[in-house]
């Protein structure tokens, strides 16, 4: 395992194709558009594509024609059905340069991405599958404070530096591909379990009669509090469900928890994907993961001198500050 904490030092800038615009895929093509790297993209939606024509971009009809001259291609489609049928129906892997690299980075589960690592080796032995799911939602993205999860042939590192450097903090590389995905499974259940205890204990406090600036009081400075948690409590209280990370994406990813790892693994993570999955069904498909707080009994009206309390976004700042002086150190 080794961790790479991104330098920003002066390398040469590859050109990328970013193939999926939806909310990750389009924060990490700003930025790196904003590196001054050539960056390409498609999407099945070609909407989604016209902020980042504006910003600089090229736009494709066709997924193929993205990747042809790309030397790093970076996959953020919402499922790996999609990704396969774009990469390998569409024979978008086939019009790969060779020598270029293949960066899968939506999560996508471990089994599927080994199956597309070897499916890769074995159609285009020239382009190297680099698992690298990212722990980290919209925000993160936009500010290039994501943690990439990389795995698979070292010889990739290098060519990998440029962008993983403008998007991540910093890139944890962890063995043969499919180890990256595995790390992400078990990092996007720790998080389901905080954005479900944030839910029940706003919930319980709305019914105990516990009142929100008390409970932002007893959980300042309490280790029982990360920023994570935090930040969903707050939106929660607030009743702002715009997504960072959509609820519907957070239950895609437990069900891949008990693909690939079974539900005895985590039986928690398969009950919170049970409510999870009543809630989309029932009117919060689109949300932010925080509208797991629904569904929990009536909640108090938002109460603009409850919310979130400076000493929140003050410690996030600082935060922030301490990743980035880690990564140039």
């Amino acid at each position: 395992m080794t961790l790479w904490n991104h330098n920003n030092k002066k390398q040469q800038m590859p050109r990328v194709a970013v193939i999926g615009t939806g909310t990750m895929g389009t924060a990490m093509a700003l930025r790196l558009l904003d590196a001054g790297m050539s960056v390409d993209v498609w999407s099945r939606h070609a909407a989604s594509m016209m902020p980042l024509v504006a910003a600089g971009a090229s736009a494709y009809d066709e997924a193929s024609g993205a990747v042809k001259q790309a030397d790093v291609v970076i996959t953020m489609l919402p499922t790996a059905e999609i990704t396969t049928d774009v990469m390998i129906g569409g024979e978008v892997l086939g019009a790969m340069p060779p020598k270029s690299v293949w960066a899968q980075m939506a999560t996508i589960g471990a089994e599927a991405t080994e199956h597309l690592a070897i499916q890769t080796r074995t159609r285009r032995p020239g382009v190297t599958f680099v698992d690298a799911p990212v722990s980290g939602s919209r925000v993160p993205a936009e500010t290039g404070q994501l943690l990439i999860l990389a795995s698979g042939p070292e010889r990739a590192a290098s060519a990998l530096e440029p962008v993983f450097g403008v998007l991540g903090r910093a890139t944890l590389w962890l063995g043969p591909a499919g180890a990256g995905s595995r790390m992400k499974l078990v990092l996007n259940t720790w998080l389901a379990f905080q954005t479900e205890g944030a839910a029940e204990a706003a919930a319980l406090a709305d019914r105990l009669g516990v009142p929100t600036t008390s409970l932002f009081a007893a959980l300042r400075d309490n280790p029982l509090a990360s920023p994570y948690a935090l930040s969903k409590l707050t939106k929660m209280v607030e009743h702002d469900f715009e997504a960072d990370f959509a609820l519907d994406w957070a239950l895609k990813d437990l069900d891949l928890v008990a693909t690939d790892a079974g539900t005895d693994a985590a039986p928690v993570a398969t009950a919170i994907a049970e409510r999870w999955r009543g809630l989309v069904r029932n009117g919060s498909s689109g949300l932010d993961v925080s509208a797991a707080r629904n569904g929990l009994g009536p909640k108090s009206p938002a109460d603009p001198s409850a919310r979130r309390p400076a000493w929140i976004a003050a410690d996030q700042e600082s935060a922030k500050h301490r990743h980035s002086a880690t990564a140039a150190s």
